[in-house]
């Protein structure tokens, strides 16, 4: 297996912890966990199976072997570890240390998660994934429109944070040769990743959008989930020309000549009354069958299945998404990594450990890689070349990660289609403008870049990207199906052009299958994932998040698979094509619902902003205009410190199942307490007694944020055409500070002359002849907007 060369020793409890050490182990790492006496506190997480085994736990730690923490464990282990995964910042102060010293391998690699980071002023609160969210901005426009905001099921931020850990230690271990490196992640700074999206829209606007309401979603319509015959069906429609298909699909083409709904803004203001027309048509098909028309309407929708009907997808069956996990006498199905690598899939599910039933040996025969540290100032994927046929979010966001941390990415793009992160709108005023240098969001995710234009529909668009292909170790692309075949520019084609050539692709459902057509945004991700079903409270309709999810997640799947794939290159020289399906990307967000669906038969009930172990948890009014925070409790000794400053200690024996029959109450408690208090008031009250807690952020505030920016994560640079404006931070660094953004984003075309000229040779007379061909350029192409195709 691919990473089977390796020896990792993780340490600490959490889901960031232990799905980054996943990672490791189904790619065939050798990882020992190393627990207290009594196992690590997530074995009594939810869903607890039958014989108290927690079935998240088991499929977190699948094919890892389990020591108990003691120093002759410790000694025995430390000497032969390539990577050191330390969690132990994570737990709760009521958690016994559990803590592993280095001295003696001061050269040993090591990644640190934490929820803030080792500094700022955050850098000591008590947090949980709940108030993380809401920190992070990822919580703030989510919800019904009056508030409550609301917060998400428990581990979409760890499992984000454990991917990004990942693709850090992954590429310390690629550069091992060079010295060992030193990385931390911050969980905070890795849901900032997922907002900033949001945070670039509000730069652009002034301000921060309102909350939507829960079966609304950004600034388009129609987008939300609907009842059907049977079944949920999720839509997106964006464009002019989705407007008119799903107006045609339903039998109603003369609405899309209504021009009070020719506008996506305009819809929106109607969508009321745009809903009662649709919702009976809705109604007369189940929600395969309106699937099954979109896919003929070339439309971006989806089933929202429930955790039932997810199990029972045929695409999801054939794929071998859902894998047997095994702990105790205990099996269920649960999902498989989704980095579907051809020739090193990860493994099929695995057996989790019971506490401490392993010994402190190493399987993998202990190597001598003590060379000290690596030299500072240098980027562990250095001389990594990497060919970004990518556009929008997922794909930009995945060759990014791998730019932050070293590697030549050179863009392709096409004056005649542009990535339509720089506009849509490619009439000739919206050119004359420049407007398609000016947008925001395309910065974020295009630092680090080099930008050749090509235009793939020449023979000598197409000759030109194979010499650069012929350069590279690996190419990412997110064209919909069929469009790199049809160019002549396919695996099957550039594997020959460049032996061992990684190359990874990333359909919405994977490839070949009969849903791989099926067009997606972010927001169709996230619908097809089944996640609205578990997020929100009882009486809403299934709740999206204000984020098209789907799209960062499958940018941080993407990343990781490419750094397993060269991981596999370096040693055996072989090359292979990652079909990464992006709704298998979501479905860890999914997996404690799944899990117990597989388990018990039974999906729990959506619950709004509470939480099973934590009680009392919510989002709590406090005083401004639309001011929230989030509290969660997540023990007794913290209970008691809340109660002490409500000055209600008559309360502070309640355990938490006496809370938990109380819950309304107590929130009211709690909110009559903050409604008093503005919000950083009351989150640095609350932090100050060791009550977890944090504000509910507006993604516009986010760059005001003073924890983010103690830690330097926000960055002034300046670029043409835009000027001085906001770029963020990796989510991962070395060191005290995040690495420096080395190059703005690209202009369109702007390194034609450097590529094509410097690097392939081609003579002036050749660029120049190029030029007047529309082969390159570096202004696009006038013409309709693009949306209207």
């Amino acid at each position: 297996m691919p990473l089977s060369r390796f020896r990792v020793l993780q340490i600490g409890s959490g889901i960031a912890l232990d799905y980054c050490g996943k990672l490791f182990s189904d790619f065939g790492a050798d990882v020992v966990k190393l627990e207290p006496a009594g196992g690590d506190p997530m074995r009594s997480f939810p869903p607890v199976l039958a014989g108290g085994q927690s079935g998240l736990f088991a499929w977190l730690n699948t094919n890892k072997r389990s020591v108990t923490d003691t120093p002759e464990t410790r000694g025995a282990l430390l000497p032969g570890a390539d990577l050191l995964l330390d969690g132990s910042r994570l737990q709760s102060a009521e958690a016994p240390p559990l803590s592993v010293s280095r001295s003696g391998r001061p050269d040993l690699s090591t990644t640190t998660i934490s929820w803030f980071g080792d500094s700022g002023p955050y850098a000591d609160f008590a947090a949980t994934e709940a108030t993380i969210r809401a920190l992070g901005g990822l919580v703030a426009l989510t919800g019904r429109a009056q508030g409550p905001p609301t917060l998400a099921t428990d581990c979409q931020s760890g499992i984000v944070a454990g991917l990004a850990a990942f693709i850090a230690s992954a590429a310390g271990l690629y550069d091992r040769a060079s010295g060992t490196r030193q990385f931390s992640v911050s969980i905070h700074e890795t849901a900032v990743n997922i907002a900033e999206y949001e945070a670039a829209v509000a730069w652009d606007a002034g301000a921060s959008r309102k909350r939507p309401g829960v079966n609304r979603f950004g600034r388009n319509y129609p987008v939300g989930i609907y009842a059907t015959k049977h079944g949920l069906i999720g839509v997106t429609i964006v464009t002019p020309a989705q407007w008119r298909g799903i107006c045609a699909m339903l039998g109603m083409p003369d609405l899309a000549k209504n021009p009070r709904y020719a506008v996506n803004t305009d819809r929106l203001k109607h969508a009321h009354e745009i809903d009662a027309q649709f919702q009976p048509v809705w109604e007369t098909r189940t929600a395969p069958e309106w699937f099954e028309l979109a896919l003929e309407y070339k439309l971006p929708m989806a089933v929202v299945p429930t955790m039932t009907e997810l199990l029972e997808q045929h695409v999801h069956r054939a794929r071998g998404a859902f894998v047997p996990v095994s702990i105790g006498d205990k099996t269920f199905e649960a999902p498989v990594l989704p980095q579907h690598l051809a020739l090193t899939p990860p493994r099929a599910g695995g057996t989790a450990p019971l506490a401490g039933e392993n010994l402190a040996t190493w399987l993998v025969a202990t190597s001598d890689h003590h060379v000290g540290p690596a030299p500072s100032a240098t980027l562990p994927l250095r001389g990594m070349r990497i060919v970004d046929l990518t556009m929008g979010w997922a794909g930009p966001t995945a060759a990014r990660h791998l730019g932050d941390l070293g590697a030549e990415i050179i863009k392709v793009e096409a004056c005649q289609y542009p990535d339509w992160w720089r506009g849509t709108d490619l009439r000739a005023s919206f050119i004359a403008e420049q407007k398609y240098e000016k947008i925001p969001w395309f910065q974020l995710m295009n630092r680090n870049k080099l930008d050749v234009t090509l235009d793939l529909t020449q023979p000598a668009g197409v000759a030109l990207l194979k010499r650069l292909v012929a350069e590279a170790d690996a190419v990412i692309e997110n064209y919909s199906a069929e469009v790199l075949s049809k160019l002549g520019l396919d695996y099957s084609v550039l594997q020959h052009v460049k032996p061992g050539l990684v190359m990874l692709s990333m359909p919405a459902f994977g490839s070949n299958n009969a849903w791989s057509a099926c067009r997606g945004y972010g927001s169709t991700l996230e619908q097809a994932s089944g996640l609205p079903t578990i997020t929100g409270f009882p009486d809403d309709p299934p709740t999206m998040n204000q984020t098209a999810y789907g799209d960062p997640i499958g940018g941080f799947n993407a990343a990781a698979a490419m750094m397993i794939a060269l991981l596999h290159k370096q040693t055996t020289g072989q090359g292979q094509n990652i079909d990464l399906s992006q709704v298998e990307c979501m479905l860890p967000l999914v997996a404690p619902a799944l899990i117990e669906q597989s388990a018990t038969g039974r999906t729990p009930p959506r619950i709004g902003n509470r939480h099973p172990l934590h009680v009392p948890q919510g989002c709590f009014r406090c005083a401004g205009d639309d001011a929230w925070i989030a509290v969660s409790i997540t023990s007794d000794t913290m209970w008691q410190a809340l109660c002490k400053l409500l000055d209600r200690t008559d309360l502070a024996d309640l355990t938490a199942f006496q809370r938990r029959d109380q819950q309304d109450a107590l929130e009211s408690l709690i909110g009559a307490w903050t409604a008093c208090c503005r919000p950083d008031e009351a989150m640095i009250t609350l932090q100050a007694q060791g009550v977890a807690a944090g504000v509910v952020r507006t993604p516009l505030a986010l760059v005001d944020d003073p924890h983010l920016l103690a830690r330097g994560f926000w960055h002034r640079v300046d670029r043409p055409f835009i000027g001085m404006h906001w770029q963020s931070s990796a989510a991962f660094r070395e060191g005290p500070d995040a690495y420096a953004v080395r190059r703005v984003a690209p202009t369109l075309g702007q390194d034609n002359d450097a590529i094509l000229g410097g690097r392939l040779g081609l003579s002036r007379e050749e660029i120049d002849h190029l030029t007047i061909a529309g082969v390159i350029g570096t202004v696009p192409k006038p013409r309709r907007a693009q949306s209207d195709q």
